[in-house]
């Protein structure tokens, strides 16, 4: 049965300093933390319509730094959650925070109200990259938390950003691999939009900081992608979550509703240049993939049938389900 989250914002708060991206009311819709009896009827109604996949569903407090804000509140949110965790078999809690608001005490008190997943906002490896975006800790810190984590028990995820100001395609990569080294459960993987009312929305305006372009975006996500995936790091998330807010505050990077089929589909592609290109293929091809990713082999808006009759290719695409979620068998006609 497939994860889900009851996911709880707590924008803002916890936050020590404002990163060169954060504009958090913009990006998550959301300005005001969320008070108890909020709390309490998001859960109340997510029992409602989840029914029996309630057990496979952790209570998620996400959008802040969980265990660096007050800690009277973080234990009220905490109780309360983990009530409805005894009471309805929940998962367990699910948090996000930052790399250097972690340590044995706190672990010990998460562990005990019955967290069972932590995710840090690690955003990149470079300690140069770090400082130039305000972060306000080291990759040392990362490390120290991650293997913390692990030790005591928890589902470890990271999360990562590409083309933050100071990165490039290089640095976002080595990223990736020690990320890799870490050996997290999950990855999420952000492409950084610049929103208004930010540093890198003033870096922007001063032309200092230069976002990645949309096919640069592309190129290093899917990479990332293929190198999570190759190591068996579930990727939960590639891209931002698509709203309003987004198109109404973004300045500059990329955002889009079907962003990771758009990476997944480009790895498709290259997967079947590199077959053709390897292989004496006749220039009429019949390509046979899992049903699942028929659209993704095609691409959006028939992107990579495109592509490949540039290249001289007559292409048709037919499902086998027999074929693995990532199997291709491509033959001449």
């Amino acid at each position: 049965m497939k994860h889900s989250n009851v996911a709880i914002f707590i924008p803002h708060n916890g936050c020590p300093n404002k990163c060169s991206f954060c504009e958090q009311n913009s990006i998550t819709g959301k300005s005001l933390q969320p008070t108890l009896e909020d709390v309490k009827n998001t859960i109340e109604l997510s029992i409602k319509n989840l029914g029996s996949r309630v057990k496979n569903t952790e209570i998620a407090f996400f959008g802040g730094s969980f265990t660096a804000i007050d800690k009277k509140y973080m234990n009220a949110l905490l109780d309360l959650a983990n009530k409805y965790v005894k009471e309805y078999s929940f998962a367990g809690i699910r948090i996000s925070t930052r790399p250097d608001a972690i340590d044995n005490d706190i672990l010990d008190v998460l562990k005990s109200k019955s967290v069972t997943s932590i995710e840090l906002g690690a955003q990149s490896m470079d300690d140069r990259v770090l400082e130039l975006n305000r972060r306000g800790h080291k990759k040392e810190d990362i490390v120290f938390s991650s293997k913390l984590i692990k030790e005591k028990g928890f589902s470890l995820g990271l999360q990562m950003m590409t083309g933050l100001y100071g990165s490039n395609i290089n640095i976002d990569y080595d990223t990736g691999k020690q990320i890799v080294e870490l050996n997290p459960d999950t990855v999420r993987i952000y492409p950084t939009v610049t929103m208004k009312n930010t540093l890198l929305h003033k870096l922007y305006n001063e032309r200092k900081y230069f976002p990645m372009t949309f096919d640069e975006t592309v190129e290093i996500c899917s990479k990332l992608l293929i190198l999570f995936e190759e190591n068996h790091i579930r990727v939960i998330r590639l891209g931002l979550h698509y709203m309003k807010s987004l198109d109404e505050n973004a300045i500059a990077g990329v955002w889009h509703p079907s962003f990771r089929e758009i990476c997944e589909s480009k790895n498709f592609l290259n997967k079947i240049i590199q077959y053709i290109s390897s292989n004496e293929v006749k220039h009429n091809i019949i390509i046979f993939v899992n049903g699942k990713n028929l659209s993704k082999v095609i691409g959006n808006n028939k992107c990579n049938i495109k592509k490949l009759n540039k290249m001289g290719y007559n292409v048709k695409v037919k499902k086998d389900d027999n074929l693995g979620e990532r199997d291709l068998i491509i033959e001449s006609f």
